[in-house]
């Protein structure tokens, strides 16, 4: 019979680390730490079968989980002397979420569970504390409000607001019993005025109206947001942890935070994190207060004068070190964890696998490789290649002058320069607009993820470096500084204002997450130097990866860009992109319209040197390396003018009537271009294109082996190839030219002939096309498109969509199918390799940068991947990952 509940606590538990499917991984790890015997308040976590249960019956929960949770609720009773719902020693719970993987502030959380206008007067006595009961109480009905019954926040922290505004009091700590009890009758009675019935004061109605909210809060907005940012599948759910609540508001010996082991920005190797002294651990991360420093040296750093958690609790601080010690060395990781400190006793709330940013991430792992606490392998391994974009972003010039306008605390590294916008709405507006703006808030909450993700970085006034903002912005790799204090946003007029400067919506800043400043206008930035520990991992992953790493490379710049990076060669170099730039457009145009062969000759004449100067440069850059040139590939009306005005405009240039230009534009007008008159169609109906690019390509590598002394072997890749008759008509054509220019330049080239794989039909009969192609180069987009019947350019009218409504896990441009568009190529590869066993193999559609659709790659053992320069490193790291997973599972 399927069991529900899962019980921990008191040394004991029913599961462990291993359980994170079963458990999440909050409940895996309460259950781990306290097996390993360290102070984890008692509790329960309900299994995540039960979420997938909740979904698909109408969000009822199952049979006989109210049973068990009771059960386990006696026992929790009988370990903590408290009783749930008893009016004289009440017994209050924690109920929070925790999925597989995680998800930080995305899903709900109900804390204080269990008060009412009872036992809040029982808390009080037990606690003597009447303030500490009443602040707890209130507390309560708000969380319990927002979560649970859908009162927006806002609502409650206006009431609180005009109240401190009332009483002239700053900070909730200044409240005292009496402003409580006033607070919390003012929310019971909205409540009721909002809802038409009382707050609910039955423990067990609030404890069941607890469970199904977190269970519903999985499909929140944020959340499925969250999970298609993070490729996290929808449908594993999230289980339920019911815990005995311990409180770090019950005065100046209590207190609550959030540590990591290491250093989660720079990866020193040192505690760090934050604290507060009489409060719950939500103030902490909602950044209502500003926190301090646990040690004593990060007080120091931050340039604090509160004391650290060190100086004022030197014997808890201990303890937590040590604890904290024991967890990394036990998980072999950095961990970031969540403690309550009671009335001077210590209590762990939850330990995870630490979020940092990726330089921090590199310098963990190497220091971790020579402390001898994990392998090359290891580290080579925990690095997540796709958060390597956070290397290659520009840091700012340190020769400019900085207008510095705020400073608050360095939350995510990397700068970024954009207009400023003052919500996530107007964030998303600007992105699709095509405006880089820097997202501008008080404080973050999980609401504004979307604008955050739009955003270039992220500034908050308040907050420290554990709040939302924080740790949202380092796992998305974009620049933040938090707790930006003397800075003001006035939000009721649309103003920023630092230091004597008043800025506006639109108005451009620049962030600084790497020194916490935040400067007026945009200034020189620099691109980093990959060196150091970034340096180290990557020649580690070269060592073990099997697959070589090529780039999509055009122009000079990215081909020294992909070099720089670590680019093997190019695997794909789409020469059409060479005719659009200055003059060369009106030659390509002047050939289009042509009305006969001579004319397309002559013009072609005209573009024959342009090409090859193009080549030679490629060549020598990638002296000794491969270089795959793709033959033009789009149909011919794209280099046309499109609108009246250019129309105009281009027949006045050209010495023609507008009219005339108008007929054969519309002449040369497709239906559906994509499937039209293009690639090797092009080659076989105006063949003197093809030789004018195979001899561009020739007498490129001749003149390049001469200059640079290296051989070159050009790969001639022939686009869009669905019968081996089309590649015979082509190929014919290549060889018959390079004949030809290697006689006149009395120099012999190797090279290959060999065609991009594109269509279902080219895949289909790859045994028999194999027979003519040297080479396969699998062209993902395409055939991505010609296999789903779709076009990239409109399906992202619909995939959000569908992901949303769990039809398909990830878009499929962005991340290889693997069932249909790979199966496509996994028939390929097989037939190709029967009928030529030496056949290279490689991929070259954007699915190429992708870690998931690389691994893919190596499971069928293509010879390289190709991507676009700036992802070259990813690809790289995610190549090796690959070949050590395929290692372990042989």
């Amino acid at each position: 019979m399927q069991k529900w509940v899962y019980t921990f606590g008191g040394g004991k538990a029913e599961g462990g680390a291993g359980d994170v499917d079963l458990l999440g991984g909050k409940g895996a790890h309460l259950a781990q730490m306290a097996l390993l015997g360290m102070p984890v308040p008692p509790g329960m976590t309900i299994v995540t079968d039960a979420c997938s249960y909740f979904y698909s019956h109408g969000r009822s929960l199952p049979e006989g989980l109210k049973r068990e949770v009771r059960e386990a609720l006696s026992g929790i009773e009988r370990m903590s002397g408290r009783r749930f719902g008893d009016a004289e020693n009440p017994l209050l719970l924690s109920v929070r979420s925790g999925a597989r993987s995680s998800m930080p502030g995305m899903l709900d959380t109900v804390l204080n569970l269990g008060l009412n206008d009872e036992t809040v007067e029982g808390l009080a006595r037990v606690s003597a504390d009447a303030r500490f009961a009443w602040d707890s109480y209130r507390r309560f009905i708000q969380m319990y409000g927002d979560v649970v019954l859908g009162i927006d926040h806002e609502v409650f922290a206006e009431i609180l607001e005009d109240e401190k505004g009332r009483l002239g009091v700053e900070y909730d700590t200044d409240m005292t019993v009496e402003n409580w009890q006033r607070v919390t009758g003012l929310y019971k009675q909205m409540i009721e005025d909002e809802l038409g019935e009382p707050f609910p004061q039955d423990p067990e109605v609030q404890l069941w109206g607890a469970v199904n909210a977190v269970f519903a809060s999985w499909m929140n907005s944020r959340a499925v947001t969250y999970r298609l940012l993070h490729n996290i599948p929808g449908n594993i759910g999230t289980a339920v942890n019911i815990q005995t609540m311990v409180f770090g508001n019950l005065g100046s010996s209590s207190a609550t935070g959030v540590a990591f082991t290491r250093n989660p920005s720079t990866g020193d190797k040192a505690l760090y994190g934050e604290f507060l002294v009489n409060a719950q651990g939500e103030d902490v991360v909602a950044g209502i207060r500003t926190p301090q420093a646990i040690t004593e040296q990060g007080r120091l750093d931050c340039g604090s004068d509160k004391p650290s958690m060190e100086k004022l609790m030197p014997e808890v601080f201990a303890e937590f070190s040590a604890i904290c010690e024991r967890l990394e060395r036990h998980y072999r990781d950095v961990q970031d964890v969540e403690f309550t400190i009671e009335r001077g006793t210590l209590w762990m709330l939850q330990t995870r696998s630490a979020k940092r940013t990726t330089k921090a991430a590199m310098k963990i792992a190497v220091d971790m490789v020579e402390e001898g606490v994990i392998t090359v392998e290891e580290a080579v391994s925990r690095i997540d290649p796709a958060s390597l974009d956070q290397l290659l972003h520009p840091t700012i010039d340190p020769r400019v002058n900085r207008e510095v306008i705020g400073t608050g605390l360095p939350a995510s590294p990397g700068a970024a320069t954009g207009e400023i916008v003052f919500t996530a709405d107007d964030a998303v507006i600007a992105e699709e607009e095509g405006r880089k703006v820097i997202l501008v808030r008080v404080e973050t909450s999980p609401e504004d993820i979307h604008g955050m993700h739009a955003a270039e970085a992220v500034l908050t006034t308040r907050g420290g470096m554990t709040s939302h903002a924080a740790v949202v912005a380092r796992g998305m790799g974009i620049p933040c500084v938090v707790g930006a204090g003397s800075m003001r946003i006035d939000l009721r007029n649309g103003v920023l204002l630092g230091l004597g400067v008043k800025l506006k919506k639109g108005d451009v800043i620049t962030i600084d997450g790497t020194s916490g400043q935040v400067l007026k206008g945009a200034v020189a930035m620099m691109q980093p130097e990959l060196s150091g520990d970034f340096a180290r991992l990557m020649e580690w992953a070269d060592k073990v990866r099997r697959m070589k790493i090529r780039t999509n490379a055009d122009t000079p710049s990215d081909a020294r860009a992909a070099r720089a990076f670590g680019a093997e060669g190019i695997g794909l170099c789409r020469t059409e992109h060479m005719f659009f730039e200055g003059d060369r457009i009106h030659v390509m145009r002047d050939m289009i319209l042509a009305e006969s062969e001579e004319g397309r000759r002559a013009a072609l004449d005209k573009l024959l040197p342009m090409q090859r100067a193009d080549f030679t440069e490629l060549f020598k850059i990638m002296h000794g390396l491969p270089v795959t040139i793709r033959m033009l590939d789009p149909p011919l009306h794209e280099f046309l003018p499109k609108s009246a005005k250019e129309i105009a405009e281009v027949a006045q240039a050209m010495g023609m009537e507008p009219r005339q230009l108008a007929e054969r534009v519309s002449a040369l007008h497709e239906f559906n271009p994509m499937l039209g008159h293009r690639g090797c169609r092009l080659a076989i109906s105006y063949p003197e294109i093809a030789e004018m690019q195979a001899r561009a390509i020739f007498e490129a590598a001749i003149a390049a082996a001469r200059e640079t002394g290296a051989p070159v072997e050009p790969e001639i890749m022939v686009p869009l190839v669905g019968l081996r008759s089309e590649l015979d008509y082509v190929k014919a054509c290549i060889e018959r030219v390079a004949r030809d220019v290697m006689q006149e330049g009395d120099l012999h080239i190797s090279y290959l002939v060999g065609t991009m794989i594109e269509l279902p039909r080219a895949a289909l009969r790859a045994h028999v096309i194999a027979e003519a192609a040297e080479f396969f180069s699998f062209g993902t987009n395409d055939l991505t498109q010609t296999t789903f019947g779709m076009s990239r350019d409109d399906a992202s009218a619909f995939l959000p969509t569908y992901q949303r409504k769990g039809i398909i896990e990830r878009d499929p441009f962005i991340s290889l199918d693997f069932d249909g568009v790979g199966e496509l190529i996994r028939i390929a590869t097989e037939r190709g390799r029967q009928t030529r066993p030496d056949m290279k193999l490689g991929i070259c559609g954007e699915h190429g940068g992708d870690p998931a659709s690389i691994h893919f790659c190596e499971d069928i053992r293509l010879d390289y991947v190709s991507c676009s320069p700036f992802r070259v490193p990813i690809a790289r790291l995610a190549a090796a990952q690959a070949a050590i997973r395929a290692a372990a599972r042989a």
